[in-house]
């Protein structure tokens, strides 16, 4: 610049550590880029129907997701994009196709989705709900990598937990370069507009165009072994006479118990933090209509249980152990004493 100001771009690049000579004027589509952003399109576009359904049933509330438009870009374009404050989630892929993988969300519309998916009002983003926003997008990134796979036949694709931050964008740690990004639109049923960006790192975005141009790898049958003239058949064996059998190996039988996977074990992390419902129940009985019309103060309800019989532990209505009442500083609480079985739980 002439008279030696910093423009805004370069003073956000500064406080972000990043070299301001690096930035460009805006996204560039030359080169692979456009390819890149024609291939992630497509692919992302299909994924839609199923993540605004796994969003409605993680909000409880009508979630449409709409898009994605995603070009090439670089840090100066997409901070002209964003608020000032945003959510920003890493969501890295560790496997299959490794890289920077980021999701922002307006402030605004961070604190929406952690309300409805807490049925909480004026939320607060705190721990929390940074919880609960890196848990969304887990989901999102699970449905992606099902597809992915589906259509790359890349079976070992698998992203690190997602961490969510609320930063300044100048903050936000972004890839250098250029890169892909996804930008979504959102509607949550309250009226107002919201957006999502989704960030590809330039080595994903390039890895996964070129293993969707490819697409899923098909196993080549083996070509059956032919036979030497003369015939090795049962007909060959008459005609020659039986012989000792040649290159007879040992039928190996695959492990009848299931063992989880890497992935199957990975997430499980994904619901650690889910909150679930759980009550101890003394006992039960059956009583007619009219008996418990009649009851008031004083009636005595006859259970089911023997006195000092051990009390059912439940989660979401499920047995899952017995135990044994006790009394802590004036609080009622349980003892585990028993784990219940498979058959036991599958018998309620």
């Amino acid at each position: 610049m002439s008279d030696g100001a910093l423009s805004q771009a370069e003073i956000d690049a500064l406080l972000a550590g990043v070299d301001s000579s690096s930035l460009g004027g805006g996204g560039s589509n030359g080169g692979n880029g456009g390819a890149e952003s024609k291939a992630l399109q497509s692919y992302l576009s299909g994924t839609v129907g199923a993540q605004s359904s796994n969003l409605s049933t993680m909000t409880g509330a009508t979630v449409s997701l709409k898009g994605p438009e995603v070009s090439s870009s670089n840090r100066d374009s997409l901070m002209g994009q964003l608020p000032d404050m945003v959510t920003a989630v890493k969501a890295d892929f560790s496997a299959g196709f490794p890289g920077e993988h980021i999701f922002l969300f307006p402030e605004d519309t961070a604190k929406a989705i952690a309300a409805l998916m807490n049925k909480e009002e004026n939320i607060e983003l705190d721990e929390m709900a940074m919880s609960v926003i890196g848990e969304m997008v887990g989901t999102i990134v699970g449905t992606q990598i099902t597809t992915l796979t589906g259509k790359t036949g890349n079976k070992s694709i698998a992203n690190v937990s997602p961490e969510a931050v609320n930063v300044p964008k100048a903050t936000a740690a972004l890839p250098a370069g250029d890169f892909q990004v996804a930008d979504y639109q959102l509607d949550l049923g309250d009226g107002k507009p919201h957006r999502i960006w989704e960030v590809y790192g330039p080595s994903v975005a390039a890895d996964i165009t070129k293993a969707l141009n490819a697409g899923p790898a098909l196993a080549s049958p083996k070509p059956a072994s032919a036979a030497p003239a003369g015939g090795m058949g049962f007909g060959g064996m008459m005609g020659g006479g039986l012989g000792s059998p040649t290159n007879v190996q040992s039928v190996q039988f695959p492990n009848l118990m299931p063992q989880p996977t890497a992935q199957e074990a990975g997430n499980i992390g994904r619901i650690m933090d889910v909150y679930m419902e759980m009550t101890v129940e003394l006992g039960r009985t059956r009583k007619l209509i009219k008996e418990i019309l009649s009851m008031g103060e004083g009636t005595i309800i006859e259970l089911d249980k023997l006195a000092g019989e051990p009390v059912d532990i439940l989660v979401n209505h499920k047995l899952i152990a017995k135990g044994e009442v006790v009394v802590i500083d004036e609080n009622f609480g349980v003892r585990v004493t028993e784990i219940a079985s498979p058959l036991e739980r599958m018998s309620e």
